[in-house]
């Protein structure tokens, strides 16, 4: 989603966010970190990196007016005058505080951080970053005492991971300013995305995209699982995915033509659409454009594994969706009085 080869860290300010639930109190900072070379190289792509691999971005919203959103104001406030970092970063922590409304909220350090040089779109521009840092490793620390080495425990950050963090750009479209974002710790999926942000995803191919494969992928395991077995769902799926590969654009009504051959297929197809919309507040589009990132993404959640009580598992490849119907076949042996299934195949691979 952005580039980060030429994005430098111009402000940055640590503070403690404590649990309202648990009567703690935040504890803050009154001046910027003054980064050493080595922390600064370790720090920049520790939190930059996530974003680069993310799918969807997300608008800021509001019951009355986006203007009143917390963190659109406060990080609107920063890009018109860079003397309000330190103030604003205060008040996006007090405002994360509020949050935490139960028991499970995590306390941890919060980095507020103000980049310029990222790249999205093609176009550089500033944004700031907001991290949370909920978790710590042990890490073992050498040290000399008085003519002999010893160890000792301590707690740190891993680099290895970014437990939640948000990128505001300083950039927008028709639908308001870019945010993206990143959670790592799902304990609470209202806590970081609806409460504290209070974003909505982009109404964008994207969205439609990853709406229309998860609406396919339920259909499978809600109606053509239980109905026709694991055998048809992978083909479902195979055909979907190959489907999408093909077409540029999805059209609601080809897509059906293509995929079902009965009609009643169809007709099941368009209740459960009916249900799904229902079920999870969408709307699904019938006719977008394909995002190539998200399919690569969302195709590697379809479960194509044909799992049997003999202990075989049976996986297909949801990238060849003729392999199940012609080098498959599926029947029962009187003698054994079981199921099986043939595969035919030229080589091991």
């Amino acid at each position: 989603m952005i580039k980060r080869t030429r994005a430098e860290i111009t402000k940055c300010i640590i503070h403690k966010v404590a649990n309202k639930y648990n009567s703690g109190s935040n504890s803050l900072s009154e001046n910027l970190v003054r980064f050493d070379e080595e922390s600064y190289e370790l720090l920049l792509p520790f939190l930059l990196k996530p974003f680069g691999t993310v799918t969807q971005s997300y608008r800021f919203s509001h019951h009355a007016d986006v203007r009143l959103n917390e963190i659109n104001k406060y990080t609107s406030d920063i890009f018109e005058d860079e003397n309000t970092f330190i103030d604003h970063s205060k008040n996006i922590v007090n405002h994360l505080y509020e949050q935490s409304n139960s028991a499970q909220i995590k306390t941890g350090d919060v980095l507020v951080v103000l980049f310029e040089g990222i790249e999205y779109k093609d176009v550089l521009t500033e944004a700031v970053g907001i991290f949370k840092i909920e978790s710590k490793v042990d890490f073992f620390q050498t040290y000399l005492d008085e003519d002999s080495f010893d160890v000792v425990v301590q707690k740190g950050i891993s680099t290895n991971k970014l437990d939640k963090g948000c990128l505001i750009l300083n950039s927008s479209d028709t639908e308001g300013t870019v945010v993206l974002s990143v959670d790592n710790n799902n304990y609470d999926a209202q806590y970081w995305i609806k409460n504290f942000l209070s974003v909505k995803f982009a109404d964008d191919r994207n969205l439609h995209t990853q709406n229309y494969l998860e609406m396919c992928k339920e259909f499978s395991e809600e109606v053509i699982k239980p109905e026709y077995g694991k055998h048809e769902q992978s083909n479902f799926l195979a055909n979907t995915v190959d489907y999408f590969k093909e077409h540029e654009n999805v059209d609601y009504h080809t897509f059906k033509d293509e995929i079902f051959e009965e009609d009643k297929h169809r007709d099941l197809f368009d209740d459960y659409k009916k249900h799904f919309e229902k079920l999870n507040d969408v709307l699904i589009r019938n006719n977008f454009e394909v995002s190539d990132i998200v399919l690569k993404k969302e195709k590697s959640k379809f479960k194509t594994e044909i799992k049997l009580d003999t202990n075989i598992q049976i996986k297909i490849d949801v990238d060849a969706p003729d392999a199940a119907s012609e080098y498959m076949e599926r029947g029962y042996d009187e003698e054994k009085k079981m199921k099986y299934y043939k595969v035919y195949y030229n080589a091991e691979k």
